[in-house]
């Protein structure tokens, strides 16, 4: 049986704002002394913590409200033996079957050259045909190399100013896909229990857990934490814009940004205090950095309202990017919360 650290070396490396890549081993540590029994990623993101809860043995939900990451986790948390084959890929990259063109149209001179914006239009072709694990790999693998051209791996740019000299920004979608789709092929296993991927809020979800975990996206002190704003073109992706409210008056061709009660000074505290007592008969585990807004001493009050035994762990942590220019902001301290 692999370590969690040996699976956690094959997991694909998504550029995602909050990423725990590398904190994931420190929290399977945290799992392990809690009790046994089925976990919640409530806030799944990039998907690393599901897949060592995964890893672990349990049985996972995990959510999110972004359907691009609740491909992540369909493809490598809820999907036990499914792979994109040889034909499969080259199937996807066998060019257009019938003729969209939505994303070179809309994205024109945008983030990339028109081929590549072809040949997803050409890919999307394709993948609406896959049976649902191998769409949700292929949806993984699509929106992994979009991330690894776009510098930084965000959408809030068109130019190439953060180019720092990766072959992947100079690499076609095309070659990009087919490794992509080899990185996530490495990562699936078989879990212990069976596992399941949900889009959706976490403050409706009503089952029972033994363990929750949650890492909300929390107000920063400046900027923000808007998810959709810096990877929209993610989303849009993962859905070919099916349902998405594109703002067309932005020159990124921004979607409509959803509300959190999270990410607002003004509604997290109630936010969170909602959270904990929907999660009261389970270990709470939250995950929490130094650089927000909200104190971890007040955090740590609020959750003892509901978990009377909170124990705090703090752990040295640099982030893959900013929020905002200040270069210090990467630098930071991750609290983790054990409420039993």
């Amino acid at each position: 049986m692999l370590s969690i650290e040996q699976r956690l070396s094959v997991y694909p490396r998504l550029r995602f704002m909050g990423s725990k890549h590398r904190l994931g081993a420190r929290l399977g540590e945290v799992f392990a002394a809690l009790p046994p029994g089925p976990a919640l990623d409530a806030f799944s993101g990039s998907g690393v913590v599901s897949y060592v809860l995964k890893a672990s043995g349990r049985p996972v939900v995990a959510n999110d409200h972004l359907t691009f990451a609740a491909a992540l986790t369909e493809a490598l948390v809820a999907n036990d033996a499914t792979q994109l084959t040889a034909q499969d890929v080259d199937a996807i990259c066998s060019g257009n079957r019938d003729g969209r063109d939505f994303i070179a149209t809309t994205f024109a001179g945008l983030y990339f050259p028109d081929a590549d914006h072809a040949f997803l239009d050409a890919a999307w072709s394709h993948v609406d045909t896959l049976a649902p694990a191998k769409h949700a790999l292929a949806i993984g693998a699509l929106c992994l190399a979009a991330a690894w051209k776009q510098p930084r791996g965000v959408f809030t740019v068109t130019t190439p100013r953060y180019d720092d000299g990766r072959r992947h920004l100079r690499m076609p979608l095309e070659a990009l896909f087919r490794e992509a789709a080899e990185a996530f092929n490495r990562a699936v296993f078989a879990g212990a229990s069976p596992c399941e991927s949900r889009c959706g809020e976490a403050l409706e979800i009503d089952d029972d857990f033994a363990v929750a975990y949650l890492d909300p996206p929390y107000a920063p002190p400046r900027d923000d934490t808007c998810y959709i704003k810096r990877y929209h073109f993610l989303e849009g992706l993962a859905t070919y814009w099916r349902g998405q409210e594109i703002m067309w008056e932005t020159r990124t061709r921004k979607l409509r940004k959803r509300h959190t009660p999270f990410a607002s000074k003004r509604t997290v505290r109630p936010a969170l205090d909602d959270l904990f007592e929907r999660f009261r008969d389970a270990a709470i585990v939250v995950s929490y950095g130094s650089n927000a807004a909200l104190e971890v001493t007040e955090l740590e009050a609020l959750l003892r309202r509901h978990k009377p035994r909170v124990e705090r762990i703090e752990i040295p942590h640099r982030y893959a990017f900013g929020t905002h220019a200040s270069a210090s902001r990467r630098l930071a301290r991750e609290y983790v919360l054990i409420g039993a």
